[in-house]
């Protein structure tokens, strides 16, 4: 079947696939449910659905939570997956908290087939640590710190080479809270060797508070780095959310998505699954627009039916809120994030 094409123009690529809604962190721009949706997607439909997204043409699956990590049959369904990079499916990757990523666990992950990790981190210190993840205090703050830096160092150990572009650093930032961490977090980055993936602080889900005045935008975050760092511009890859730059002296990227102030809806790929079938065209989408993909995830369902779903969905795809964001989009309900796969 041939890659389909929303009503704006845009192809099918890219599949971010949640398997848990669950945490074990509360970061207050997030804040998931303490438990899971019901009737969770198992192992094999969960395949099913990859297998029919890159019959479509997605070429790169995403792994999502909540936090992915927590999820008992994670390598098992990588494992899964990789008959299909014959059919076209170039890249697996993980995102995570990393707080949970030993060493065996990494190496289990890059035996399964994961192809790249992006770890969350956003503060170099136990306060701003322990304030953007939802944790007690600062010396929670400081271990949750320890457990990330030694996630990068389980995850290089493993293989997944940050020079390569197969381990990277995000980082949300939110005017007045950690703020102040641009520079600590990119000289982190700049002693590891990892790009750093700044976020722009976004209005997803209906928790968190969101204002306009919160967002440090993309160009201010570059502006502040460069002031220390000299950057040269490099700029967007087609589908790719990350605008990126360069150090000057040689040191590596930075990259900033930059949804609020300079949103790439023109060019979006992804679909979004929750870990219960429900499938989203857009982060911000509205809880009532997802689609139910379980109908046609039974075992005595008809193989393409699933596919033909996923195409009319697509076609029908007119989103981009993100540049509507300042008309008439504000106050209107969102599914969660940790709900989404962010």
């Amino acid at each position: 079947m041939a890659t389909p094409t929303d009503e704006l123009g845009r192809p099918f690529g890219v599949l971010r696939l949640s398997l848990t809604a669950r945490c074990n962190l509360a970061c207050p721009y997030c804040l998931p449910d303490g438990q899971e949706p019901p009737g969770l997607l198992t192992l094999e439909q969960r395949r099913v659905v990859v297998q029919a997204a890159v019959a479509l043409g997605a070429h790169s699956l995403r792994l999502t939570g909540g936090e992915p990590l927590l999820h008992p049959q994670l390598e098992s369904l990588i494992e899964a997956v990789q008959p299909l990079r014959a059919q076209g499916l170039r890249e697996i990757a993980l995102t995570s908290n990393g707080t949970l990523l030993s060493a065996s666990r990494a190496r289990a992950l890059r035996q399964a087939g994961l192809d790249r990790i992006t770890l969350s981190l956003d503060g170099a210190d136990g306060t701003s640590v322990a304030r953007m993840a939802g944790l007690s205090d600062a010396k929670a703050g400081a271990r949750t710190l320890e457990a990330v830096l030694a996630a990068i160092g389980h995850a290089r150990d493993a293989g997944f080479d940050p020079a390569a572009g197969a381990l990277k650093l995000n980082a949300v930032i939110q005017r007045g809270r950690n703020d102040d961490q641009l520079l600590p977090l990119a000289a982190l980055c700049r002693r590891q060797g990892l790009e750093l993936r700044l976020i722009e602080y976004m209005d997803v889900g209906n928790r968190n508070g969101w204002s306009p005045a919160d967002v440090v935008n993309a160009s201010e975050m570059a502006e502040r780095i460069s002031a220390h760092w000299p950057l040269e511009e490099i700029g967007r890859d087609p589908h790719s959310t990350a605008h990126r730059w360069r150090y000057r002296d040689g040191t590596g990227r930075i990259a900033v998505v930059a949804s609020v102030s300079q949103p790439f809806c023109g060019d979006c790929n992804r679909l979004r699954v929750t870990a219960d079938g429900v499938a989203y065209t857009c982060l911000f989408a509205a809880p009532s627009s997802g689609l139910d993909l379980k109908p046609w995830l039974q075992p005595s369902s008809d193989p393409t039916g699933l596919e033909q779903a996923l195409t009319q969905l697509w076609r029908r795809r007119r989103d981009r809120y993100s540049e509507e964001r300042q008309a008439s989009a504000i106050g209107r309900e969102h599914a969660e994030m940790a709900y989404l796969g962010g």
